[in-house]
């Protein structure tokens, strides 16, 4: 009796596939489901699978779409899915925490701007580099048509071959 009732939950999972749980929705309207460990026809042990049916095309995702504790819950970080006060919870410090680190730049970028006023500290110079110092063509408008290094030290553009050659063909 034992092999007919594999047989035929064998025909089940083969047919409609494994069952699928559904444990939770997010506020995004994210469906996140798991397909519970289960056993193949041939006696194969397949591991619990977590996943999320998202609301929104895969080319439309940006980072912040799943939020955090879900996303630790498919991972198999948390072992319960998290529930919709403790997101909410996550959500609104995470909104405060926010709010104190665009306060605290907001005094350093005061504090700097009186320091600067005040000459105690010099402000940041303000100087476009063109080229490298270390390359043999610095300061040249063109490089050389001559070749001026060897193998050991060519610096990239520091020669160029003369116009009035003809390449081989």
């Amino acid at each position: 009796m034992n092999r007919v009732w594999r047989l035929l939950r064998s025909l089940k999972l083969g047919v409609i596939g494994p069952e699928k749980l559904q444990v939770g929705v997010d506020h995004f309207g994210n469906k996140y489901y798991r397909i519970p460990k289960h056993e193949t026809w041939a006696g194969h042990i397949i591991q619990e699978r977590r996943f999320v049916k998202a609301d929104i095309k895969e080319h439309e995702y940006e980072v912040g779409n799943i939020p955090a504790e879900w996303e630790a819950w498919i991972r198999k970080r948390r072992k319960d899915p998290p529930t919709i006060e403790e997101i909410l919870k996550n959500e609104e410090y995470r909104v405060e925490l926010k709010s104190r680190v665009d306060e605290c730049y907001e005094k350093d970028r005061l504090l700097q701007a009186k320091e600067y006023e005040e000459g105690l500290v010099a402000e940041p110079a303000q100087i476009k580099i063109k080229g490298h110092a270390a390359a043999q063509h610095y300061g040249n408008r063109e490089p050389s048509e001559d070749p001026v290094s060897t193998a050991n030290t060519f610096q990239p553009g520091s020669w160029k071959p003369p116009q009035d050659h003809e390449r081989k063909k």
